[in-house]
């Protein structure tokens, strides 16, 4: 019987004096165990500095890795050379300090995948914010043309698909995984949805220094998805980025991503998101303008 092979891809860079070994070696640990038997880990060092490439070495000589380590231009310059060399029908993306919790997940995944011939699964994860606190990151695909419609980490690929678009451009440095979701959806790549969390990962704190840069990203993305399907100035874009707001006619092309079937949940969902950010929109607002009253 014909078994796939999953290939996980993770980028690093000098770990070690980050002090994030002892994540690597949970996610490594807990890799190991999965129940599905052909994984293979790719990890794309970004040419280490510090004691990263020794642990490398060590966990590659006990059969744990494949890795390779040298200059890259980000996390997802990294991850496209992964692609290049992994040898799975599927592929996934964790950080040196994510991890699959359920043992038993890629297993489920990957046969829920075959079952279904899909080009790419999302499924709950677990988010752990930088103060230790955790919450529950469902997926909102009917939004996926409004905001991040799940995590990366909570997602595997076909990676022949993603060949397909291009795999992710670089030259988003924090939202390149964003610009890849809207792609699948646009040219109607067949997702499934499990419903099952399996995995747990870190916020970025890139995104959370750098929002300026995000904001100017996301507003780059959704001029270069959307403009040949409605004429892109800046003021649509901004407001798209700010309160998702999306013009009827861009509205209405983009729902035709979607069965006829789904088009209603994709029309509710999209009004629910757009009411929730620009009420946030107006409510950070009215506070600016108090704290410039004091």
């Amino acid at each position: 019987m014909y078994e796939p092979e999953v290939t996980i891809i993770t980028p690093t860079h000098n770990i070690v004096d980050a002090g994030k070994a002892d994540d690597f070696t949970l996610l490594l640990n807990l890799l190991n165990r999965q129940t599905y038997p052909y994984v293979e880990h790719l990890i794309m060092d970004n040419a280490s500095t510090d004691e990263t490439t020794t642990l490398l070495k060590d966990y590659k000589n006990s059969g744990y890795i494949e890795f390779y380590s040298a200059p890259d231009n980000g996390k997802f310059d990294a991850m496209n050379k992964g692609l290049l060399r992994a040898k799975g029908k599927y592929v996934a993306f964790l950080s040196c300090d994510d991890f699959y919790h359920d043992i038993m997940g890629l297993e489920y995944v990957v046969n829920y995948m075959e079952e279904e011939q899909a080009d790419f699964c999302y499924f709950p994860a677990y988010c752990v914010q930088p103060d230790n606190s955790a919450f529950l990151y469902n997926p909102s695909p009917y939004n996926v043309f409004q905001v991040m419609p799940f995590s990366r980490q909570a997602a595997i690929f076909n990676k022949e698909s993603l060949a397909k678009l291009g795999n992710f451009d670089s030259k988003f440095r924090l939202f390149a995984d964003y610009d890849l979701m809207i792609k699948l959806f646009l040219n109607k790549f067949k997702g499934v949805f499990f419903e099952s969390c399996i995995v747990t990962y870190k916020m970025s704190e890139n995104s959370l220094k750098h929002p300026t840069q995000i904001q100017a990203e996301c507003s780059h993305i959704f001029h270069k998805n959307y403009r040949n399907l409605y004429p892109m100035t800046e003021n649509i874009v901004d407001r798209m980025v700010n309160i998702a707001e999306i013009p009827k006619p861009l509205l209405d092309r983009l729902a035709k991503c979607f069965s006829e079937d789904e088009q209603e949940i994709f029309y509710e969902r999209y009004e629910q998101m757009y009411e929730f950010r620009k009420q946030n929109a107006q409510a950070m607002r009215e506070q600016e303008r108090q704290q410039r009253g004091q």
